[in-house]
């Protein structure tokens, strides 16, 4: 009976989903890195952002079935993002700190949650890929709105603290205290937190390009000056030595996807 209980109690399910969401969310971010590479190297490739990568899935042998699972996976990462910030597993308090991390990952909830939507609405052939910029689109939004440009002017600065924090997390190696990595030798543990460290990193690259742009909208009260992942990308590749700096975030990309694969082995999950 006991352990019936246990198979039936709701944190592990939930753990079970975010694990798989942390793995869904590897296979995206691989995907767009593996392009941004392949166009940095002269192999083909595009820069493209999440919901290219979800295209690029739709399109492989089995794409709907795919897709249709990154989709939950998405949709677990999300949830996990939501009790993060709700329920505070992990302690991170009600301080200026805490709240910051805390608000975060319900940002980053929302976010995944959109996918996740995206991606459903992709395999059901309602949407999804009807073109068009949404960071412009929610960018002119906000503009439209009362103290517009400061509000786009705030989620750019905001999107540049995330970057550095980013950097911040990539050189103290925050990561470690977040995975159980005892079962692994020592060498190993140095390949996984140089990974994760070089992931994280190029993550923070990227998120500090996406805030500038949004900074510069802001303004110049001008929303086709923001700039989602995959033009940020594109956006490197013109500057100078442009292919290389695209080559190096590109292949950080993908070490991020394989730290977001690691997080889903490893990661301490306190879902209670």
């Amino acid at each position: 009976m006991t352990q019936q209980l246990t198979r039936q109690d709701p944190s592990t399910w939930v753990e079970r989903l975010a694990r798989f969401g942390y793995a869904a969310k590897g296979v995206v971010y691989g995907i767009v890195g593996l392009l941004a590479a392949q166009a940095a190297f002269g192999a083909g490739g595009k820069t493209t952002d999440t919901e290219g990568a979800l295209q690029t899935v739709l399109t492989q042998p089995f794409g709907k079935f795919l897709l249709a699972a990154i989709a939950l996976g998405l949709l677990g990462y999300a949830l996990w993002r939501f009790v993060e910030a709700i329920k505070d597993p992990e302690h991170k308090g009600t301080n200026a700190k805490g709240i910051f991390q805390r608000l975060g990952y319900a940002i980053n909830g929302v976010i995944y949650a959109s996918l996740a939507f995206t991606a459903v609405q992709l395999v059901a052939g309602t949407g999804g890929g009807g073109g068009g910029n949404s960071t412009q689109d929610w960018t002119a939004r906000l503009l439209s709105q009362p103290f517009g440009q400061w509000l786009v002017g705030t989620v750019g600065a905001f999107i540049i603290g995330m970057g550095f924090y980013q950097f911040y997390r990539a050189f103290k190696a925050k990561f470690r205290k977040e995975m159980d990595l005892h079962q692994l030798s020592e060498t190993e543990q140095k390949w996984v937190l140089g990974i994760s460290g070089f992931g994280t990193a190029a993550r923070g690259v990227v998120f500090c390009a996406i805030g500038f742009f949004l900074i510069q909208a802001a303004r110049n009260n001008n929303p086709n000056e923001a700039r989602g992942l995959g033009e940020a990308l594109q956006v490197l590749s013109q500057q100078p030595f442009g292919k290389w700096i695209l080559g190096i975030v590109a292949l950080g990309l993908i070490a991020y996807s394989i730290y977001m694969v690691l997080q889903a082995r490893y990661r301490r999950l306190k879902v209670d």
